[in-house]
């Protein structure tokens, strides 16, 4: 196949004027317009308010319902929800036909919405009924209409630039049916004309598998490189705001980052694994199996070639990224642990079953220290669990950054050496490093405080050619 599946993220999809003069026209044939297929997520923050706050953790519609008896929170948070979308389409779209029709959509869809929740609670109100075992679904209802609302709303605004778009709702509204994945995606794509039809996919599809249940929000990716591998992509490509680069321009300075170019899925697993979000991991997974390349664009640079995720990597002895976050260095230190099997598997099953991130890991003898992502809240009850299991252990939980230095290849580096006089040298003390064998990542942890003067120091280090000399804080 010569089409292109692509996934537009939220925050470029808040300036969908602006890509339509750059990543959807662009100057482009009317014959070069098509043959693509773009995965769409909600406008930026509809699924924080849908939900919850990605970052802050503050309550959305969902998190409201499941701790609202009264219903008022929930139904005024939906409605607040409803008119945020109609603000958003009212600036996007500029011909009142459309505005109407958009409008339309989101009454339909947010009010019945609302129907199915007050159903449900009147549901819970009866002893025979728990509500704690539909909310999952109810998470995936609820998620489903922000990428609707987008992909329909992007799709009325492509056809009044005289594009033949056309919505491809995966989101399974009113739709009596629980296909699989792969199922759902062949029915949507059934019928459509690539070299004459532009299809606006929506990034959550409903299906038997759960997708929240699995990948929470990472969904529109892992919907986006099934659909590549379904379809037979020739590529996969990622819209962003930002080129993949060096480092975080905010913190070493637009001026001083360099786009990578090229690299691995080795390394996107460890972008991942950091928080970046380069791509969801096991989207990469189905990209890999497939065969088929990721490419990482600036949605806005439509002519730049972006980063290609590959297979042949990027090259031999190069740093291609440092990056960092800060984490909870989570100790467990038992002095009878020596030659006794059991300690690792305990601490892993209590920190998965509290959700906890785990970052990286280290042990020897007598200590387990993994680094987490995560509440603290979650991590006094998985401490609590260990200490039933072992109470003449010690535990203890600092909190710390970790940074990293990154690439396809790193055994012509000599990162750990360099990272630690780097360090050094500015005034930052390392209380622990790691490297695999791999030589694909290199981590230092330091201090919370550190974290951003370590990145600087790092990027200077290993990426000098644009880099400048980093100056300790005060």
């Amino acid at each position: 196949m010569n089409h292109t599946v692509e996934k537009i993220g939220g925050t470029c999809m808040s300036r969908a004027p602006e890509l339509v003069d750059t990543l959807f026209l662009g100057g482009r044939k009317k014959a070069d317009i098509y043959n693509r297929i773009f995965v769409v997520s909600a406008f930026g923050g509809i699924t924080n308010l849908l939900l919850e706050h990605k970052k802050t953790g503050s309550p959305g519609v969902y998190a409201r319902f499941a701790s609202d008896d009264s219903g008022a929170g929930w139904q005024d948070a939906l409605g607040d929800t409803a008119a945020r979308m109609c603000a958003i389409h009212a600036d996007i779209l500029t011909h009142d036909a459309d505005r109407e029709r958009a409008d339309a959509f989101v009454r339909d869809r947010m009010e019945g919405a609302r129907a199915c929740l007050m159903d449900l609670q009147r549901l819970g109100s009866y002893g025979h009924f728990r509500i704690s075992q539909q909310m999952q679904t109810v998470r995936e209802l609820l998620s489903g209409l922000g990428e609707a609302h987008s992909a329909f709303v992007t799709t009325l605004l492509l056809q009044r630039h005289d594009v033949n778009a056309r919505f491809v709702d995966l989101s399974g509204w009113r739709d009596g049916d629980n296909p699989s994945l792969s199922q759902r995606l062949e029915q949507a794509m059934a019928g459509i004309d690539l070299s004459a039809e532009l299809p606006i996919v929506t990034g959550y599809a409903h299906c038997a598998e759960g997708l929240m249940r699995e990948y929470d929000r990472g969904y529109s990716e892992v919907v986006f490189a099934n659909l590549a591998a379904l379809t037979g992509a020739q590529e996969a490509i990622i819209h962003k705001e930002f080129h993949l680069s060096s480092a975080d321009p905010k913190i070493v300075g637009v001026e001083n980052t360099v786009k990578i170019g090229r690299t691995s899925y080795d390394v996107a697993d460890q972008l991942s694994n950091l928080g970046m979000e380069a791509i969801h991991p096991n989207a990469a997974r189905v990209l890999r199996r497939a065969d088929v390349p990721l490419r990482v664009k600036h949605a806005f640079e439509p002519q730049d070639p972006g980063t290609l995720i590959g297979p042949e990597g990027g090259e031999a002895g190069r740093v291609e990224m440092v990056t960092g976050l800060d984490v909870q260095a989570f100790e467990l230190h038992e002095p009878d642990m020596v030659g006794v099997k059991g300690y690792d598997a305990c601490a892993l099953a209590a920190l998965t079953r509290h959700k906890l991130w785990i970052v990286s890991k280290q042990s020897n003898a007598n200590t387990i220290t993994h680094y987490l992502s995560g509440s603290l809240k979650a991590i006094k009850r998985a401490e609590a669990e260990i200490l039933d299991s072992y109470p003449n252990s010690t535990i203890t939980a600092r909190p710390m950054a970790m940074v990293s230095v990154i690439g396809s290849d790193l055994r012509q580096v000599q990162v750990l050496l360099n990272g630690l006089q780097a360090l050094d040298q500015a005034g930052i003390a390392v209380h622990a490093a790691s490297q695999g064998l791999r030589r694909v990542e290199v981590q230092f942890l330091i201090a919370r405080e550190d974290l951003a003067e370590a990145i600087r120091c790092l990027h200077a280090r290993f990426v000098p050619s644009q880099a400048v000399a980093p100056k300790k804080a005060a």
